[in-house]
């Protein structure tokens, strides 16, 4: 089963496309004291306060330590967590899976060029064939098996749609391969709100992550996997390096490096396929894809995320609220805290180290019943804003992750956000 990792693999491999400079060890941030690391909280000025937290997607383990009190302290103390999407809700997956299949009765052997099918079989194999090798000890001690990652990933490829195949075909390498079965950052919070008993919610539909992506024209689809698995067979061959690495993003991110360019807007989240060497007619198809889905997965989105927020702040005043999204959301031009500012708010970065106001309970309401007054205390509630949740424990919780995985690649690599 191919997970939610694209919008982030469309966001992960653009943001770590831009990071080839200054590649440190282990993520380590060099010659940086604590009051200088992650700095991705943004605090919206009101009272009580609410705040704006921007996430990778990675798995959490490799950026926890680094990110500071004060960001853990505003998650702590605010009473409603939203995200992107509902990460817990099986119809989340559901609707995720069903998005990426083809028409009934279509396969992609019947869609894709014949060369380009054989080509992608034989990649597939190849994984197959290599990815016992690419799994860690630990992940064998936790019970996680190369033909059961490899079906969860890739399983039932042949019904999906091709620009699916294709951010697929991104998230199997060996990197991203060994990074599964921990909770990218994302799903760790929403873990977490759920253990603090706080309640979620989220600020877009499945259908509006997923619709852009089968967007596409045949052609252009069919460009963009072209390209992927040309890619993907000269880093085989040995003859191509990638330019980034997600230790470069990791690094990044812990040093809080909110004006690196691997954050910066120009993220267009489908592998960029830009380059020098393509002929002037491909050159003008990789512009268009990058043009398409910038415009669609970065600025509409920012916009209606916006938007929503907006909404949220203004029907719950009394409330504290602690957005999590993608960071690259609020990087750049026409960003989700551009719309808010735009709407009348003071929207502030807030660097470590600086101090954190104290959120108080929502005021108890005061009823009047038969005569007598009775002052009752607002519930901080456990649960969410939208429809019942579920367990994310177990498999459900690695299932979340691989989903949340492909989501994510797909975004990375379009939204370089």
């Amino acid at each position: 089963m191919v997970h939610p990792g694209w919008v982030c693999l469309l966001q992960s491999l653009l943001l770590l496309a831009r990071a080839r400079q200054s590649r440190g060890p282990a993520g380590a941030c060099p010659l940086r004291g604590k009051s200088e690391l992650n700095s991705f909280l943004w605090t919206i000025k009101r009272d009580p306060p609410s705040y704006f937290f921007g996430t990778i997607h990675v798995p959490y383990t490799r950026v926890w330590d680094f990110i500071p009190e004060n960001s853990k302290k505003a998650f702590q103390q605010s009473h409603v967590v939203y995200f992107e999407l509902d990460l817990t809700d099986p119809y989340t997956i559901s609707a995720l899976t069903s998005c990426q299949l083809l028409p009934q009765g279509e396969n992609l052997q019947d869609v894709l060029p014949r060369d380009i099918y054989r080509r992608l079989k034989r990649h597939l194999e190849y994984v197959k064939l290599m990815m016992p090798s690419w799994m860690t000890p630990d992940q064998r001690g936790k019970g996680l098996y190369a033909d059961y990652l490899f079906n969860a990933i890739a399983g039932n490829w042949e019904r999906k749609r091709p620009v699916w195949v294709m951010l697929m075909v991104n998230s199997l390498t060996e990197v991203d391969i060994k990074s599964r079965g921990v909770p990218v950052l994302d799903l760790y919070l929403a873990q977490e709100a759920e253990r603090l008993r706080k309640q979620t919610g989220a600020v877009e539909k499945v259908e509006e992550q997923c619709h852009p992506l089968n967007g596409l024209n045949f052609s252009q689809v069919i460009f963009a996997l072209n390209q992927t698995l040309l890619q993907q067979e000269s880093l085989r061959a040995g003859s191509f390096q990638i330019p980034y690495t997600t230790e470069d993003l990791i690094k990044h991110y812990n040093c809080g490096d909110l004006s690196s360019i691997i954050f910066n807007h120009d993220t267009s989240q489908v592998p960029n396929f830009i380059n020098a060497t393509l002929p002037a007619h491909e050159r003008i198809t990789a512009q268009e894809i990058d043009s398409y889905f910038r415009q669609e997965l970065i600025y509409k989105r920012n916009e209606r995320m916006g938007r929503r927020v907006k909404d949220l702040l203004e029907e719950y005043p009394n409330r504290s609220f602690f957005f999590a999204f993608g960071a690259g959301h609020f990087m750049g031009n026409n960003t989700v805290i551009d719309v808010l500012r735009r709407e009348g708010y003071d929207v502030e970065h807030t660097p470590a180290g600086q101090a954190i106001n104290n959120a108080t309970d929502p005021p108890p309401r005061i009823r009047i019943i038969n005569g007598y007054i009775t002052v009752e205390p607002q519930p901080r509630g456990h649960g969410r804003f939208s429809p019942a949740r579920t367990d994310t424990s177990g498999s459900h919780q690695l299932s979340h992750s691989l989903l949340l995985s492909l989501l994510t690649s797909a975004m990375h690599l379009m939204r370089l956000h």
